[in-house]
C-alpha cells in the first residue's frame, strides 16, 4: 500500500516538472524594435537668381531712317548692363529661331521689343516660342502694324503703346481667348504731338523700359499671373504715359473715395475711372470691388502722418 504523503510528493513534482515543460516551450514575447531616429529634412537651398534676361529689338520699315528710337533704346539698355541687340524686321524668322536655340541651350528670360512692324515681328517670335514651349518674359510693341497677331499664352507680360488712327502702325492688339499673363494697352491718339514717326522715339517711355527690364527678376512673388487684370486706356492728352505692370481688383472700404484710392496706389483717378468705367465723380460703395493699375513692382507706401502731441497743459 502507497504511502499518502508519499503520493503528494510525487504529485507535487510532476506537477512542476509539468509547469517547467510548458514555460520552455513557449516563445519569449519579442522586445520592440527600436525606432530609428529620423533626421530632420535640409533647408530648401535658396532659389537662384534668374539670369538677366537677353532683350531683342526690331526696327520697323525703312528702320534706319524712322526707326531711330530703336536704336537708341538698345544704347540706353546695353548701358544698363543688358543684352541688348537691333534687328531688321525682315530677319524675323531667323532672329526667332536665333532666340528659341539660345534658350534651350542656356535658359534666360527673352524680352522682345518693337516698332510698326518690328512689333509685328515681335509677336510672330512669341508665337514661334509658344511652337517649342518656350516662355517670353515682356513683350513691348510700339504703334506695330495693323496686320499684328494676338498676343499667345506663353507670353508672361505684354505693353501695347499705339496710336488706333495711325495709318502706318494702329495696331490694337489684344489676346488670344484663355491668356492669362500681365497685359496693359496704351492709345496715344489724343496727344497730337506723337506721330508713327516719334512715338519710339521718347526718353521718357525709354526710361520706363529700362527701369521694368531692370525690374523683371526681381518681381515679388505674390504679384501672380492668376489675379491680373488686362489694362485698357486711352491717355489724355499732354499727359505722360506710365506704363503700368496690369490691373488688380481691390475691395472699397469704408469713407473710401476715387481720390484716396488713387493716392494710396500712386495712381491718377482718370485710370481708375478708365479701368471701371466709371463717371469722374462718381460714388464708391463699400465692399465694391474696383480695379486699380499695378506697377511691376509695387512702389513704396506713403509715409504716415504722424500727429504733433498735444501741448503739455499750465499747472
Amino acid at each position: 500500500m502507497i504511502n499518502p504523503g508519499r503520493l503528494v510528493v510525487l504529485a507535487a513534482c510532476a506537477l512542476l516538472a509539468l509547469n517547467s515543460g510548458v514555460a520552455a516551450a513557449s516563445p519569449a514575447k519579442p522586445k520592440p524594435a527600436a525606432i530609428p531616429a529620423v533626421a530632420p529634412s535640409p533647408p530648401a537651398p535658396p532659389a537662384e537668381p534668374l539670369p538677366p534676361p537677353k532683350i531683342y529689338l526690331f526696327r520697323g520699315a525703312m528702320g534706319p531712317i524712322f526707326s531711330t528710337g530703336i536704336d537708341r533704346l538698345s544704347e540706353k539698355l546695353t548701358k544698363a548692363g543688358f543684352s541688348a541687340d537691333v534687328y531688321e524686321f525682315t530677319l524675323c524668322r531667323l532672329i526667332g529661331n536665333r532666340a528659341i536655340a539660345s534658350y534651350k541651350e542656356s535658359p534666360a528670360p527673352i524680352v522682345l521689343i518693337g516698332h510698326s512692324m518690328g512689333g509685328l515681328c515681335s509677336v510672330l517670335i512669341a508665337e514661334m516660342a509658344a511652337k517649342e514651349n518656350v516662355p517670353i518674359s515682356l513683350v513691348i510693341t510700339i504703334d506695330p502694324a495693323h496686320a499684328t497677331d494676338d498676343v499667345p499664352l506663353n507670353v508672361e507680360r505684354f505693353i501695347n503703346i499705339f496710336l488706333s488712327d495711325s495709318v502706318l502702325g494702329g495696331g490694337d492688339v489684344v489676346a488670344v481667348p484663355g491668356f492669362r499673363g500681365h497685359y496693359a494697352s496704351y492709345d496715344l491718339k489724343l496727344n497730337k504731338r506723337v506721330s508713327h514717326i516719334n512715338i519710339e522715339k521718347s526718353d521718357d517711355i525709354h526710361r520706363q523700359i529700362v527701369e521694368m527690364v531692370t525690374q523683371l527678376p526681381r518681381i515679388q512673388a505674390a504679384q501672380t499671373e492668376a489675379d491680373a487684370v488686362p489694362l485698357r486706356y486711352q491717355v489724355p492728352a499732354d499727359t505722360l504715359v506710365e506704363l503700368w505692370d496690369s490691373g488688380v481688383r481691390i475691395p472699397v472700404r469704408a469713407g473710401d473715395t476715387m481720390e484716396s484710392i488713387a493716392a494710396a496706389h500712386r495712381v491718377p483717378a482718370w485710370a481708375i475711372v478708365q479701368s471701371n468705367s466709371l463717371e469722374e465723380n462718381a460714388q464708391l460703395t463699400p465692399g465694391q470691388s474696383i480695379i486699380v493699375p499695378r506697377h511691376l513692382t509695387p512702389p513704396e507706401p506713403a509715409a504716415a502722418m504722424v500727429a504733433p502731441p498735444p501741448p503739455a497743459r499750465r499747472k
